[in-house]
């Protein structure tokens, strides 16, 4: 597989984001149907000001996507390529170790 320099910069980023649990937890709560900020909070127990910072980074690396309803926000994963890959990654994470 061919990635040019500037996508695996970008790439490294985004891993980077996914890195702090916080962020990873808000990810995952997000995953499977769009949440407001303040069932993130109460699913999280981060802080609403703390979802609210890591929703912004989440947002400007495309892994979330927001939808306004009236004065609601709310938040799903930007797309099935977000979710699926958490999905597989929580499998993997939930695999037995192979014995050897």
């Amino acid at each position: 597989m061919q990635i040019r320099n500037d996508q695996l910069i970008e790439l490294s980023e985004v891993f980077k984001l996914l890195g702090d649990p916080t962020r990873l937890a808000i990810l995952i709560a997000c995953m499977e149907t769009e949440k407001t900020v303040g069932e993130i909070v109460k699913l999280t127990n981060a802080s609403q000001s703390l979802v609210s910072h890591h929703l912004r980074l989440l947002r400007g690396a495309r892994l979330v996507k927001p939808r306004r309803d009236g004065r609601h926000m709310f938040y799903q994963a930007h797309d099935e390529h977000i979710a699926c890959t958490l999905r597989d990654m929580i499998d993997h994470v939930n695999e037995e170790e192979d014995t050897v």
